[in-house]
């Protein structure tokens, strides 16, 4: 069976990743490296979104692609209302919401801009998103927070939680929608642990606000009425305090760095008090593992680590010797959105799946 071409698009914050796949077969990957000076002329990161589309269109005719010869252009979902998991076509009501950031403005949103105006070039790509980060099946207990004016939220990695899922399932001969199973995502902003119950995520932390455990770079759940007085204190704005929470904890924080190579060279030259915060880092994914497997009522079929760090046996052990007793573990250290959105078009491509509408 032969398929369409298909074009990925994941937006990050200096950076575009691009993919092409012919025959459900990747023959193109890349990095666009957007320069901090080109990006600091533009107030919002709406006003990045012609900058962006010109620099992936030079990409594709520098290397002889021809933007008419996708079925398929594929972007990572941003922070739109929430919705259930599945494909979406990118509609005018979804443009918008990205637009305005009904959710709050990432440079995910203009995945799905840059998808449809690329579309708009061609003679009938479709343009289409999977599995946005803001994508809710919580279990109404699980929205409970303790307080009446908070509510908790389902923000986090869904598209690569979904698809290292859908990828287990298949590889034990057995369907997603029958399975209980943890999954880990380890990014390089957060660390999502969602709990999935029979293919729904009934319950997940809020990575995108850094609740959870502590990243490379997000602060994880802090000290309520400690980080209450920080907030009260006067000595910073609200956006140092949300940068603090959100790129200037975790590791970050506590090591200056997030280069994980750099971190893992310093504990192999002998440096104790990296080794023991990265050991605090799988420390905390394992409490909220533990808290997880609560979620269920009988123990669950798997869990499952998504995300390049684990291609470090030192972290790998770390969280694997106090998870173990819970459930069998499998790991996908390759798992990232590229592969994930290329899995999903390929789906459509298959007719293995309904585009569904965004309202």
């Amino acid at each position: 069976m032969v398929l369409g071409n298909i074009l990925v698009i994941d937006p990050k914050n200096t950076s575009t990743r691009i993919a092409v796949f012919e025959n459900s077969k990747m023959s193109f990957l890349t990095t666009i490296r957007h320069n901090i000076h080109d990006l600091s002329a533009f107030p919002t990161i709406q006003d990045q979104l012609t900058y962006r589309k010109e620099a992936i269109l030079k990409l594709l005719r520098d290397n002889n692609f021809a933007i008419d010869e996708f079925e398929i252009i594929i972007a990572r979902g941003g922070l739109t209302k929430p919705v259930s998991s599945g494909i979406y076509a990118i509609n005018e009501a979804m443009k918008r919401d990205l637009r305005i950031g009904v959710m709050g403005q990432h440079a995910t949103n203009l995945g799905g801009l840059l998808a449809s105006e690329l579309s708009a070039l061609t003679t009938g790509a479709r343009a289409i998103t999977a599995d946005p980060g803001v994508m809710d099946e919580l279990d109404e207990v699980a929205r409970l927070s303790g307080h009446p004016l908070f509510q908790r939220k389902s923000v986090f990695h869904a598209l690569n939680q979904k698809s290292v899922a859908r990828k287990y399932a298949k590889s034990i001969s057995k369907q997603y929608e029958d399975l209980n199973l943890i999954v880990v995502h380890v990014g390089g902003g957060g660390i999502s642990v969602g709990a999935h119950r029979k293919g729904r995520v009934v319950d997940v932390n809020q990575c995108y606000d850094g609740d959870g455990p502590f990243s490379l770079e997000r602060s994880g759940s802090l000290p309520v009425g400690d980080l209450v007085r920080l907030c009260f204190s006067g000595d910073y704005t609200q956006t140092e305090i949300m940068q603090m929470i959100t790129t200037h904890g975790g590791m970050m924080g506590y090591l200056g760095t997030t280069n994980f190579e750099e971190i893992e060279r310093k504990i192999n030259e002998g440096d104790n008090y990296a080794a023991f915060i990265l050991s605090g880092m799988a420390y905390q994914v394992a409490k909220e593992v533990g808290a997880m497997v609560s979620v269920f009522e009988e123990q669950p079929d798997a869990i499952l680590l998504s995300g390049e760090l684990f291609h470090s046996p030192r972290f790998g052990n770390y969280l694997f010797k106090r998870i173990q007793r819970f459930a069998p573990v499998s790991v996908f250290p390759n798992e990232d959105e590229i592969d994930a959105l290329a899995e999903n078009a390929i789906r459509v491509l298959k007719q293995e799946v309904e585009i569904l509408q965004y309202s």
